[in-house]
């Protein structure tokens, strides 16, 4: 319990044997359960996830929580799960989200496998929550030029890129680091949102966010520093970046219809139109000016060029309107003791982390007692 709320965590993992070891032995010991769940790895994951958490589950004895048929439910603190077939990481924390919402936990966080979120700043991530200033916190690595230190260049540049398009995507214009996955949210607002139309990928905190705006929940971030260490990215960027891309575009005039035309053309909508046609305009017609001999048709170039300056103008009006409609839903949470301090970017070392040919013969042992959990793919 943390102040007395049911913390649940969940550890989305896909071939992380060297890390999710760690990542369960270093769980803060105010979380009530851990839903780990294995994306159907092709390492030793599994292996891996059922021995720490044998251990873990011996170590301290969790609660029995009633069962839906009105008997009990033996799970331990720590509760393997494993996908019957690879679904991706978004599939993964739903799985997860459901599983806390069906034990009763108040809030729930989400910690990859991969060993790089700091357990104990776990408490800075849950207080906006626990507080009730927000209904979702997400971890801000970018929040000063220093926290930027650890993140490989890539990563950054591929961060500050999809931090704007989903700043646009989502409403939400305060947040900078929406691929950290280091999250909590409230229960309540879980159960507010259609799990079946979130995206089962990389993709899912973006869409994630895009689903809270319309559903007008609060989101806070919390200043973090970003720590990497040997672990690899399971991200493609050239498949990725065009992929989430379009999903950005879907949610955004999904949002748009939802919030700004349902009840009637709102100005953010009618600018937004204005603005892409002032665009397209100011293209065709610049184009079509350079292409042709006809002098009179290239002076229309400065026609052109000023119908294209109506649409940008038009765009930044319709994105500072937006933004001061959603400034109600915009949350700044203190940042961790860690950050203030100004501690080094260093990576996280994987603690009991624990590759599939671990030798620790109790811990096979232990690993007999731990009921493998199967979920069928969708």
């Amino acid at each position: 319990m943390y102040r007395g709320n049911a913390v649940g965590v969940v550890v989305p993992a896909y071939d992380e044997a060297r890390f999710v070891g760690g990542v369960i032995d270093t769980l803060p010991a105010f979380v009530d359960r851990a839903y780990v769940v294995d994306d159907r790895s092709t390492d030793g994951t599994w292996e891996v996830i059922r021995r720490h958490a044998a251990r873990a589950n011996e170590r301290v004895a969790a609660p029995v929580v009633a069962a839906a048929d009105g008997g009990a439910s033996l799970d331990g603190r720590v509760v393997p799960i494993r996908h019957a077939v690879n679904r991706g990481r978004g599939a993964a924390v739903k799985t997860g989200y459901e599983r806390a919402l069906a034990d009763g936990m108040d809030v729930v966080v989400v910690m990859d496998g991969d060993g790089q979120m700091d357990p104990d700043i776990m408490p800075a991530i849950i207080d906006p929550v626990v507080d009730g200033d927000a209904d979702y916190a997400v971890g801000d690595r970018l929040a000063a030029r220093d926290t930027r230190r650890g993140m490989p260049p890539w990563r950054l540049f591929g961060n500050l890129l999809l931090s704007g398009l989903t700043r646009i995507a989502s409403g939400y214009w305060h947040i900078r680091d929406p691929q950290n996955g280091y999250t909590a949210v409230s229960a309540d607002a879980l159960s507010e949102l259609e799990f079946d139309r979130l995206y089962d990928q990389y993709g899912f905190l973006n869409d994630l966010l895009v689903n809270l705006n319309v559903a007008g929940k609060r989101v806070a971030t919390v200043p973090m520093r970003a720590r990497y260490g040997d672990e690899e990215s399971g991200i493609r960027y050239s498949t990725f970046v065009p992929g989430l891309s379009f999903l950005l575009l879907r949610d955004f005039l999904w949002r748009l219809r939802v919030r700004y035309l349902d009840g009637g053309v709102h100005p953010v909508a009618a600018l937004y139109a204005l603005g892409v046609v002032g665009l397209l305009a100011g293209a065709l017609r610049l184009v079509g000016g350079v292409a042709s001999k006809n002098r009179a048709n290239r002076r229309s170039l400065a026609g052109s060029l000023a119908s294209a300056l109506t649409g940008v103008g038009s765009l930044g009006g319709a994105m500072l309107l937006d933004s001061r409609e959603n400034e109600r839903l915009r949350v700044e949470a203190e940042p961790s003791a860690s950050f203030e301090r100004g501690a080094p970017s260093d990576a996280r070392p994987a603690r009991g982390g624990g590759g599939a040919g671990e030798g620790d013969e109790r811990g096979e042992r232990a690993s007999d007692g731990v009921t493998e959990r199967d979920v069928a793919g969708s």
